[in-house]
């Protein structure tokens, strides 16, 4: 924990499932951890479950979709701070589903904000501080919709997720003469409150999952967690521009 001791980490979307485990194991390595959500009392009742575990936490409410409030509050951040050693762009979602040919322009640029423009605005908004960190990098979450283009309504979803592919690439280009990595994760089906209505609803369908997915069960949020903290690490000193499949086999199929 006390390599970290003084390092600051940004999480966004950070208030529960993947995002707060990620926080939490950070924390736990002990960065310092920024945690952003828009819901403000789960926000609080998150850093005060980190303090109790020893941990340093903050919580800045701000909607990741809106480029001026990214800007400020990362800026706060960075000023407070006087650094960002880790940028985590964990915020994101399906937004809903629409067909093409049914789709408003308003739910088109809804998805593409939630999933594409807040990674370009978190990520523009804390590089000067970037800059400062130390081994700093940012881990941007992609999905196997990149490449299957999404289910059924949810191609929007998918041309934002390859839209986050390119991204990481071209910031991994963009920021390598400073030094900072820049990565992706690709979470497979993972066992989060996102999947709570089909859990509680229709346990069999749930169940059924797992028998898509190589290793036989889904995956838990710590097991993202777990990647997440191995790129912000020194031991990924050499790692940048690469995306990492954690689904226990599942986009190869079986």
């Amino acid at each position: 924990m006390s390599k970290n001791k003084g390092k600051v980490a940004v999480v966004t979307g950070a208030t529960g499932g993947i995002g707060f485990a990620v926080a939490e194991r950070l924390g736990k390595d002990g960065y310092t951890v920024i945690l952003n959500g828009i819901e403000d009392e789960a926000g609080a009742e998150r850093v005060k479950q980190l303090t109790a575990e020893g941990i340093t936490a903050e919580y800045y409410g701000f909607d990741v979709t809106k480029e001026d409030e990214v800007a400020s509050n990362i800026k706060k951040i960075g000023d407070k701070y006087g650094r960002i050693d880790v940028l985590v762009n964990n915020a994101g979602g399906l937004g809903g589903r629409s067909r093409f040919e049914e789709m408003t322009t308003d739910f088109y640029r809804f998805v593409m904000a939630l999933n594409l423009d807040s990674v370009f605005f978190a990520s523009r908004a804390a590089i000067p501080y970037l800059k400062k960190g130390e081994h700093p990098s940012i881990i941007n979450y992609t999905s196997n919709a990149a490449w299957t283009a999404g289910g059924p309504g949810a191609g929007i979803y998918g041309t934002s997720k390859a839209g986050v592919n390119a991204i990481t690439r071209a910031l991994a280009k963009d920021l390598a003469e400073y030094g900072i990595r820049v990565n992706a994760v690709s979470p497979g089906t993972i066992d989060t409150p996102f999947h709570a209505q089909i859990k509680s609803t229709k346990p069999e369908v749930f169940a059924s999952w797992a028998n898509n997915i190589m290793l036989g069960r889904l995956g838990q949020p710590e097991d993202v967690a777990g990647v997440v903290s191995f790129l912000a690490s020194k031991d990924a000193s050499f790692v940048t521009a690469e995306t990492i499949q954690i689904g226990g086999g599942q986009a190869l199929g079986i």
